[in-house]
């Protein structure tokens, strides 16, 4: 990989809009991207431009797109032809309204092109005159997209061509297929499983040439049925729809060791899969491509495609061993959503039940609406919060004394709600006058219907929602508080702070007796998992109070994502018994250390909480030892976690068979693990390119015995 050599002339450009400087950057990359196709491939397409996985924008000069996952189902089924009719058809409507001026009656609403708008008895009121211009130039500039699309299909093409020409035998074969493949798409609807997956690689391959981080999405319902047909029509057998569907994991791989991915791992680009599950009506999506896919990970050890599984309580028992099989081998690759408890809080908070179905993620675990979202959530630290209702942030200031439990909670509470509060004043300017991106938009509804692009209130759906972080570090101080201060009297709440203040110094046998005294949250504790509960209650009924505002929806999370590394140096000593500077809980897990009484304990206590509160997520991660789950039996015992978790109400959980010694000793000696993989959140990672914060956040998770 190279950074582009090429840049856009000034002369040509100066006068353009950004959504127009976008689209001519595109058709410069199209046309000047080095291309890489190498012998045996039988899916093409590379983004082989540098600046693209540093998330820019090439040539463009602007920040590219992540966190969404656009329409690739969508598009897949109406090929770029569909998108060029859409276009052309709005672009003609767009002229019709241009041609006069319309009169409107008292208080009625009035389609305006991409916005409802009242007017008032008699006004006369030009039809968008004033957005108009900018709404074609967007649909101008999507056009300009999908021609640098076609340019850089061609371009492939005539290489492939070529290369045939001067090659025999297999490679030649070879090379002709490839083309054969991708000759009819993605400007075309795809008519079999080849062409299918060619299609979807080629269109995320040009997205992600251009920057963009998409999630790839529900695969198998995509490819599902090309493959059925095929197979039914023995085009091709299952063997070969295999080797296929690993060329297009292969591929995955492209941007391994590009120099942009900081502290946590060479593989946080976001691409997403999502597998199984209820399709838009309510049907079994699980088929054939589903399980090719399980057993092309359990082949390759493919790290770079996070999968999360949906389950549901018919998923197939079949599926569910498969699962457990794969998960066996390690690395974090298959994670698991409850999709039942997640389509039934997405139902709660205002998602039609068929869009709420359909659900995916995106790049991490945060559900959303493929395609027809524009996402992104805004974290904040939740024990800082309490750490400064305890005082312990100003040292020079009197250690608060309040009266009893009660007024401290009541008091944290007031300072969360605060925080929300600030939140959602900060999400009523959402998704207004962001960077220009006409190629992802296309591929989001509404965008070309309103004229208006990704960053700019296009998309059918606008996110931000609140992730609270440090949530088991929270529950498990205030029962300490409540616990030692209150009910046992055995300090003062000053004198407690004082403590905390000094960092624990020399009240180690008080520390220690509180870490090993207490069933913290993460035991199947009633009076632990109370107070978490208690306090999971206050906070999704915080967020809850304001759902939707100036068009921006608002559903509540729970997530780290790694942040407890840089949050511990701004955190004081925290009441459960940990010092400043500790990696605490990650996501919604239990505290490191915490969670004592096994794998199943830990899942009953996360799942007392009703997820349905939190539309946006909260994951559980868990750490098992791989000696615990060898054999038919181990294979059993992960199934029946599987079970549990979704029986009980869980949200989403993704396990990690691994040692912790391996980990210790991959730490230490590097050169020999250089492609052990690891679950760090939403994604995985290979272990031996995590800084030594990141890997310590992981060894330090509890090692569970299934």
């Amino acid at each position: 990989m190279a950074n582009a050599d090429f840049r856009l002339e000034e002369r040509e450009v100066a006068d353009l809009s950004p959504n127009m400087r976008y689209a001519w950057a595109a058709k410069l990359v199209a046309e000047k991207a080095p291309l890489r196709i190498l012998p045996g491939e039988r899916i093409v397409g590379s983004a082989t431009l540098l600046e693209a996985p540093r998330h820019q924008t090439p040539v463009a000069a602007v920040g590219s797109t992540s966190h969404t996952t656009i329409g690739f189902h969508r598009v897949l089924k109406t090929g770029y032809a569909g998108l060029r009719k859409q276009i052309a058809e709005r672009l003609a409507r767009e002229r019709l309204a241009r041609g006069g001026w319309e009169t409107h009656s008292r208080g009625r609403l009035c389609h305006n092109a991409g916005g409802w708008e009242t007017h008032s008895q008699g006004r006369l009121c030009h039809n968008a005159a004033a957005s108009s211009k900018g709404q074609e130039d967007l649909l101008r500039a999507m056009e300009m997209c999908l021609d640098a699309a076609a340019v850089w299909h061609r371009r492939h093409i005539d290489l492939l061509t070529e290369l045939a020409e001067n090659s025999t035998g297999d490679e030649r074969v070879n090379y002709l297929r490839a083309r054969q493949a991708l000759e009819r798409v993605p400007e075309n609807p795809p008519e079999s499983f080849h062409e299918a997956v060619q299609s979807l690689w080629f269109m995320y391959a040009f997205q992600r040439l251009m920057g963009n981080w998409s999630g790839i999405g529900r695969i198998d319902e995509m490819l599902g049925p090309y493959l059925r047909r095929d197979l039914e029509a023995e085009r091709l057998t299952l063997d070969e729809a295999r080797e296929i569907l690993a060329h297009f994991w292969i591929k995955g791989c492209e941007w391994i060791g590009a120099p942009c991915v900081g502290e946590s791992g060479d593989a946080q680009f976001y691409q997403n899969i999502i597998l199984s599950g209820v399709d838009a009506d309510g049907a079994e999506v699980t088929n054939e491509a589903t399980y090719l896919i399980l057993d092309i990970v359990e082949e390759l050890h493919i790290s770079d495609f996070p999968i999360g599984v949906r389950l549901h309580s018919g998923t197939p028992e079949r599926l569910l061993r498969r699962v457990a099989e794969v998960q066996r081998h390690g690395g974090g690759i298959v994670a698991l959503y409850n999709e039942e408890v997640v389509i039934d809080g997405l139902v709660q908070f205002g998602y039609p039940l068929e869009e709420a179905r359909t659900f995916t993620n995106d790049g991490c675990w945060e559900v959303l609406i493929p395609g027809k979202t524009n996402f992104s959530y805004a974290p904040f630290d939740m024990l800082a919060l309490l750490q400064g209702t305890l005082g312990l942030h100003d040292g020079s200031q009197p250690a608060p004394d309040y009266a009893d439990f009660e007024d401290l909670y009541q008091a944290f509470i007031e300072t969360v709600a605060k925080r929300v509060d600030q939140h959602h004043a900060e999400a009523d300017g959402f998704a207004r006058g962001g960077p220009p991106a006409p190629l992802l938009s296309l591929f989001v509804e509404d965008c070309i219907e309103r004229g208006r692009g990704y960053h700019d209130r296009g998309a059918r759906y606008n996110v931000l929602a609140p992730h609270a972080g440090g949530m088991a570090n929270v529950a498990d101080s205030l029962l300490v508080i409540k616990k030692l201060i209150y009910d046992e009297k055995f300090l003062s709440l000053p004198e407690f702070i004082g403590i905390l203040r000094s960092d624990w110094d020399g009240q180690e046998p008080l520390r220690r007796l509180i870490l090993s005294r207490f069933e913290f949250y993460g035991n199947d504790d009633d009076e632990a998992d109370g107070m978490m509960e208690r306090l999971f209650n206050d906070y999704t009924s915080l967020v809850g109070r304001v759902r939707e505002r100036e068009g921006v929806l608002r559903p509540a999370g729970i997530s780290t994502f790694g942040r407890e590394i840089g949050w511990r140096t701004l955190r004081k000593a925290s009441p459960d018994g940990h010092r400043m500077g500790e990696i605490l809980a990650t996501n919604f897990s239990p505290s490191p250390g915490a969670d004592r009484r096994g794998p199943t304990a830990a899942v009953k206590s996360y799942c007392k909480m009703d997820f349905a509160r939190a539309p946006n997520g909260a994951t559980i991660e868990l750490k098992i030892d791989p000696g615990s789950v060898k054999g038919d039996a181990g294979r059993d015992a992960l199934v029946a976690l599987m079970r549990s978790f979704a029986q009980l109400g869980g949200f989403y959980m993704h396990v990690d068979v691994v040692d912790s010694a391996t980990l210790l000793d991959a730490q230490r000696y590097p050169e020999k693990y250089p492609n052990l993989p690891v679950r760090i959140s939403g994604w995985s990672a290979r272990f031996a390119t995590l800084s030594k914060d990141w890997q310590d956040m992981v060894i330090a998770r509890t090692q569970q015995v299934c």
